[in-house]
């Protein structure tokens, strides 16, 4: 978040920057689930007047965290915010609910044809806490919206041999062929992944190996004296 913050501030101008940091000073002073609405959540309404759209959600994003949004904050502001508020949203839970409580709030975003909404719920945070099953029809929503997969955070590690993933992958290029559609690359490079062989579990250490006789010693590292 500090990198975050000294990026943003390079590329604001004196304005701008002036106030993302009152913005961030009242989210401290007010944090969490304080009041009704906390003046804060007026912030993240704000940002995109004041800090310019290409910069908005990294602010929305440093005024989350400034307020230290717990989940319930976090619900409340998605359920209630724009698209622009509820991708920002997404894009803060890896900073700040540890476990799967927001899983919920990912799983809303997926359900969604907004292929900014669907990206953002297949960052590092769905790809912690969404299971198999969620995980895999996430890849495809993606590839139905035309979300490239280099957004799915951990692809290469939750695909590789992932068998029903590549069922259903198998199933989509074969859907798409028969109705005359290409087959984007994406599709062929998850299934290959998925096709792969699963990593190893690491292997149970075992008694170092020993050159002495199998008899007893008085070695506790199995040595003659």
């Amino acid at each position: 978040m500090a990198e975050l913050h000294r990026f943003l501030g390079a590329r604001l101008d004196t304005t701008a920057r002036a106030w993302l940091d009152r913005a961030l000073a009242e989210a401290a002073a007010h944090p969490g689930t304080h009041g009704p609405i906390s003046v804060w959540e007026l912030r993240l309404a704000e940002a995109g007047r004041r800090c310019g759209a290409a910069h908005a959600d990294a602010a929305r994003v440093l005024i989350l965290y400034a307020a230290h949004a717990d989940t319930e904050a976090l619900t409340r502001v998605y359920d209630q915010g724009t698209a622009d508020e509820r991708r920002a949203v997404l894009h803060a839970l890896p900073h700040l609910v540890p476990g799967p409580g927001a899983r919920p709030l990912v799983e809303d975003a997926l359900r969604t044809n907004d292929t900014r909404l669907v990206a953002a719920a297949v960052g590092p945070y769905g790809a912690r806490h969404l299971d198999a099953h969620a995980w895999r029809h996430a890849v495809l929503k993606c590839l139905f919206t035309g979300v490239p997969l280099d957004r799915v955070a951990d692809l290469a590690r939750r695909a590789r041999g992932d068998a029903e993933l590549a069922r259903m992958l198998g199933d989509h290029a074969d859907e798409r062929t028969a109705a005359g559609r290409p087959v984007p690359e994406d599709l062929h490079r998850a299934r290959a992944l998925a096709l792969a062989p699963a990593e190893p579990a690491p292997a149970e250490p075992g008694p170092a190996p020993s050159s002495t006789p199998s008899h007893t010693t008085d070695d506790p590292h199995g040595k003659e004296s």
